[in-house]
C-alpha cells in the first residue's frame, strides 16, 4: 500500500496542486532535497496502489535515513504528520493551517549571519537582548530575504542611529523591503546606493541648516519635493546657507518663494536671495525708525519696500522718511501714503526727500507753537496739510499765530483757524495790525462743517439704533418664552437637524430626500403647533422693524438713505 496518503482536508485532483504560501514561506528556506521530498510525496498522494517509502528513497536517490530526516523537518515546520517511521507513514497537512507551533530556529544554520551580525552591533555600540535575536532569526525562517541582504538592512540602520539602534528598526526596515519584494542582496544594495546619494546630499543641508542630528526617512520627503519641482540641488543648499540656522519646514517655505519667484537655479536663487536680504534690512531700518515691531519683513518688502525701491527711492530717502513719520506716530500704511503722494508729484530723487522733510520739520515746529497757543492740537498729515496752504496763501507765521490765539476756546481749533484766516486772506489782510475789529463769532460756539454734519450723522445713528433695539428685544423675548417649553425645544431642533440632512443628501444621496423631506414637513408641523399654543406666530420670532424697506438701518438696499427719518 502507499505510504503518503491525503488528510481529509485535501481532495484528490488529476493534477498536483502546490500552495502559494509554500512557495514564499518555506520553499526559500529549504534545500533541494527537502523540496524534491516534499513534492514528490504530495504527487504520490494522489497515486493510487502500492509504493512504499524505501521505493520513493530509491527513486529520488536518497538515503532511507535521510527520507525519515527530511519529513521530520516538514513536520517541525506543521506541513506533515508523520503517523510512524518504521514503516514511514506521513500524513501532508494543508499549507493555510500551518500556524500551530513555531518552528525550532537551527543554530547551525545561522552561524556565519551571527558572527556578522554582532560586528555591526559592536560597531554600532549597542547589544540586543536574546529575546530581540530570536525575533530576528523568527523573521528570517519565515521571510525569504537572505542573510546577507538582512545584514545590509543592519548596517545601515547602525549608521543612522547609531547607538540609539534598535532592533524593531531594523525588523522595520527589512518588512517594508520584504514589501516591495526586494529580498536579494543585490536588490537591497542598489535600493540603499540610491538612498544613500541623498542621504549624503541631505546631511550637507543640516550642516548649512545648524541641524545637528542623523536624518530621518521623513526628512527625505522634503528634498525629494524641491528636486521634483525642478529647483537645482546647489540653489537648495544656497537656500539653506542663506537661513543659516532653522528646519526643513522653515526651509521649504523659502524653497516655496523661490518657486513662486522662478528662482530655481543656483545663479537666480543668490541672485534673489542677496535682493532679498537687501529689502529685509531696509524693512528693518524703516521699522526701527517708525517704532514699528517687525518680526516677519517678508510682508512688509512685498507690500511696501519693494514698490518704494522700484519707484526710484533708496535707502537713505526711507530711512529720513520714517524718522519724520515716527513724530506723526504713523505705521507702514501712512508712510507708505506719503511716499504715493510724493510720487504722484515727482518726488522721487534723495534732494527732493531732503526737501520734503526740511519743510514738514518746520511745519512741525510752527505746529508746536500753535499748540502752545490754541492747546493741545493733533500731529497729523492732514494738520501739517493745512499749515502748508495757509503759507501757500502767503500768510507769515505771526498771522498764522494770532489766528492761533484767537481760536485758543474753540472745539476745533484748526478749523476755527482755517474760518479767520481765509476771510483774512479774502479781506487782504497780510499783518496782525491791520485785521479789523468787526465782531466775530465765539470761538466756544464756533462748530465747523464737518462737525455739524458729524453730529447730524450722531443722532440719525442713536435714531436708528433706538428702533433696532425695540425690534430685536420684542423678537428675543419671544424666542425665550419658545425655547422653555419642551415640546417646542424638541421639534425645533428636529426641523434644524432635518434642514442639515435635506442639503446633505441633496449632494451625496438623493434616494433619501423623499423621506428625508417627509420627516422635515413632520417637525416643521409640530413646531407651528408648539407656537399655536403658546399664542406665538412665526413672525413674533422675528425683529419686526418699523420701516420695512431699510430694516430700521436707515438706508436702502441701493445704498441711498432711507426717507423715514423722524427727528424728535
Amino acid at each position: 500500500m502507499a505510504f503518503c496518503t491525503y488528510s481529509g482536508d485535501f481532495t484528490a485532483n488529476m493534477f498536483t496542486s502546490v500552495e502559494n504560501r509554500f512557495i514564499v514561506k518555506y520553499l526559500p528556506q529549504a534545500d533541494g532535497d527537502a523540496v524534491r521530498v516534499y513534492l514528490y510525496g504530495l504527487y504520490l498522494c494522489q497515486c493510487a496502489g502500492s509504493f512504499d517509502a524505501e521505493s520513493a528513497a530509491k527513486l529520488l536517490r536518497l538515503p532511507m535515513e535521510k527520507l525519515v530526516e527530511i519529513f521530520s523537518f516538514w513536520e517541525e515546520c506543521d506541513l506533515v504528520h508523520v503517523l510512524s517511521k518504521d514503516p514511514l507513514f506521513v500524513e501532508y497537512l494543508p499549507v493555510s493551517n500551518a500556524v500551530g507551533k513555531p518552528k525550532a530556529v537551527r543554530p547551525e544554520k545561522y552561524a556565519d549571519f551571527n558572527r556578522s551580525f554582532y560586528k555591526i552591533l559592536q560597531t554600532a555600540g549597542k547589544d540586543l537582548k536574546p529575546y530581540e535575536m530570536q525575533r530576528i532569526l523568527e523573521f528570517l525562517e519565515k521571510q525569504p530575504m537572505e542573510q546577507q541582504a538582512f545584514l545590509l538592512v543592519a548596517e545601515y540602520c547602525a549608521r543612522k542611529d547609531g547607538a540609539k539602534l534598535s532592533s524593531a528598526h531594523i525588523l522595520n526596515k527589512a518588512a517594508q523591503l520584504c514589501n516591495e519584494r526586494k529580498y536579494t542582496y543585490e536588490q537591497v544594495q542598489e535600493f540603499f546606493s540610491d538612498y544613500n546619494v541623498h542621504e549624503k546630499e541631505l546631511e550637507r543641508i543640516f550642516v548649512l541648516l545648524g541641524i545637528y542630528k542623523k536624518p530621518q526617512e521623513s526628512d527625505y520627503v522634503y528634498l525629494e519635493k524641491w528636486l521634483g519641482r525642478g529647483a537645482a540641488l546647489k540653489a537648495v543648499y544656497a537656500a539653506a546657507e542663506f537661513l543659516k540656522k532653522g528646519t526643513l519646514q522653515t526651509l521649504d517655505a523659502l524653497m516655496d518663494e523661490l518657486f513662486e519667484k522662478d528662482a530655481v537655479t543656483e545663479e537666480a536663487a543668490r541672485d534673489y536671495l542677496s535682493r532679498r536680504a537687501e529689502i529685509a534690512d531696509i524693512v528693518f531700518k524703516v521699522a526701527r525708525k517708525l517704532g514699528v515691531k517687525v518680526q516677519n519683513p517678508r510682508p512688509y518688502a512685498d507690500e511696501y519696500c519693494e514698490k518704494w525701491l522700484e519707484r526710484g527711492y533708496d535707502e537713505e530717502s526711507l530711512v529720513r522718511l520714517a524718522g519724520l513719520g515716527l513724530r506723526l506716530g504713523y505705521g507702514f500704511a501712512e508712510l507708505d501714503g506719503v511716499l504715493e503722494s510724493l510720487y504722484r508729484g515727482g518726488i522721487v530723487d534723495g534732494d527732493g526727500v531732503k526737501a520734503y522733510c526740511a519743510a514738514r520739520e518746520q511745519e512741525l515746529r510752527l505746529l508746536q507753537r500753535i499748540e502752545a497757543e490754541c492747546g493741545v492740537v493733533r500731529k497729523t498729515r492732514s494738520a501739517l496739510d493745512m499749515i502748508a496752504a495757509w503759507r501757500s496763501w502767503e500768510f507769515s507765521d505771526s498771522m498764522i499765530l494770532e489766528a492761533a490765539k484767537r481760536s485758543a476756546n474753540a472745539g476745533s481749533p484748526l478749523a476755527y483757524m482755517n474760518k479767520l484766516l481765509s476771510e483774512w486772506k479774502r479781506a487782504g489782510v497780510s499783518a496782525p495790525d491791520k485785521i479789523p475789529e468787526k465782531a466775530a463769532p465765539a470761538p466756544s460756539s464756533y462748530k465747523s462743517e464737518a462737525a455739524i454734519a458729524a453730529d447730524e450723522r450722531a443722532d440719525r445713528e442713536h435714531y436708528y439704533a433706538v428702533l433696532r433695539e425695540k425690534a430685536i428685544a420684542r423678537a428675543e423675548n419671544a424666542q425665550k418664552r419658545a425655547a422653555r417649553d419642551p415640546a417646542f425645544a424638541d421639534a425645533d431642533a428636529a426641523v434644524r437637524k432635518g434642514e442639515i440632512e435635506l442639503a446633505r443628501a441633496e449632494v451625496f444621496s438623493a434616494a433619501d430626500l423623499p423621506k428625508i423631506r417627509a420627516e422635515l414637513e413632520r417637525a416643521k408641523r409640530d413646531r407651528e403647533a408648539a407656537l399655536l399654543r403658546l399664542g406665538i406666530s412665526e413672525k413674533d420670532l422675528l425683529p419686526k422693524f418699523a420701516c420695512p424697506k431699510c430694516s430700521d438701518t436707515g438706508f436702502l438696499p441701493s445704498g441711498k438713505q432711507c426717507d423715514c427719518y423722524r427727528p424728535v
